[in-house]
């Protein structure tokens, strides 16, 4: 049992020095016939994506907010993939990333409730859990936040400001909204790291992110779900446009090889990679681009509804040294940790 543990610890300090490495969906050695999982996967953008959606956010905000999230663009750009790295070794983490919207026989707000207390009522909290629980964890991440920064708060300012520019990227992920999030229900295996990593890794240098200012949520409530449908409504193009891609061209040529950190890796190869970015006519691009605008929206109506305290003298407060050390501490802690969760890639 103890060399049990020493191994997967081992194993996973060694994929932890992998986090900043965007990959495309599940890759594999050359040797391999078939394309093999990352064993540290989870439903995400990937790392990339969030930390890119998490800074640009930072220039929604208006000149009252600028000063201390400049400051800090650093820490919410590298803590924006923390929830992921969460969630094999926090209770809960996982289903805060998703939700499986054809789960439900009916998703109008009369059946499926928009405020979790009256949709743990109808369904069991056990079984939101099932399914998903990203649209109300924006909720209560954004109530967090507010707090946060009622109470002047800095390390949990930008500890859950992180954390919810990471849940409302999610949102805005189609496969994310499906019990099909993976593709492994129509033979499309791997389709989820591919639109969320291989594609923003290789065009998002592409996209227009100039969103606008951020502006004031008056239902932050509606705004999360609105999200959610919004990114399932284009779901069908993107099982569909994979499919029809794969049928044209055949595995042969769907994918190649890269070389990374010494291995040589199978990726979806980039010629099949441009033309099912082309066929789906931008949409990777809007979906990060409505991430990065609800991203400063949320932060700047948790500013207002805290009261808009002075930002500027926050950001003249230096974290403390114990705090930083308590931080590094805990994420070391999750790699000691390790238990099954719902793998997406």
């Amino acid at each position: 049992m103890y060399w049990q543990m020493y191994y997967r610890f081992i194993w996973l300090v060694i994929l932890s020095t992998f986090f900043s490495v965007v990959v495309s969906r599940p890759i594999q050695a050359a040797s391999n016939p078939e394309p093999v999982s990352r064993i540290y996967g989870g439903p995400r953008w990937g790392f990339y994506a969030h930390q890119q959606i998490n800074r640009l956010a930072v220039f929604t905000l208006p000149a009252e907010m600028i000063p201390f999230f400049k400051k800090h663009i650093q820490y919410l750009t590298d803590n924006a993939v923390n929830p992921d790295k969460r969630r094999y070794a926090v209770v809960g983490e996982a289903p805060r990333h998703f939700i499986d919207l054809d789960a439900y026989p009916d998703t109008l707000a009369t059946t499926l409730p928009r405020f979790y207390k009256d949709a743990a009522e109808r369904y069991g909290a056990d079984t939101l859990a099932l399914h998903g629980l990203v649209p109300w964890q924006i909720q209560l991440t954004k109530y967090q936040l507010t707090e946060a920064f009622r109470k002047q708060n800095v390390r949990q300012i930008l500890r859950v400001a992180a954390d919810l520019g990471h849940y409302i990227a999610d949102a805005n992920v189609p496969l994310h909204t499906t019990r099909n999030y993976n593709g492994q229900l129509t033979g499309q295996h791997g389709i989820h790291g591919f639109w969320e990593s291989r594609l923003p890794e290789l065009f998002s240098k592409e996209y227009d992110f100039l969103t606008g200012p951020a502006e004031y949520i008056q239902s932050p409530q509606r705004v999360a779900w609105r999200a959610v449908f919004r990114a399932n409504a284009a779901l069908d193009s993107v099982l569909r446009i994979e499919q029809e891609l794969t049928n044209e061209t055949g595995d042969t040529r769907k994918f190649g090889f890269d070389e990374r950190n010494g291995t040589t890796l199978k990726v979806y190869a980039r010629d099949f990679s441009q033309r099912y970015h082309d066929r789906l006519s931008g949409q990777v691009e809007r979906q990060m681009r409505a991430s990065v605008k609800m991203v400063g929206d949320f932060w700047f109506t948790c500013w207002v509804d805290a009261g808009q305290p002075d930002m500027a003298k926050l950001a003249k407060r230096e974290l403390a040294a114990e705090d930083d050390q308590a931080e590094a501490e805990e994420k070391k802690s999750w790699l000691k940790r390790l238990f099954s969760a719902r793998d997406e890639n």
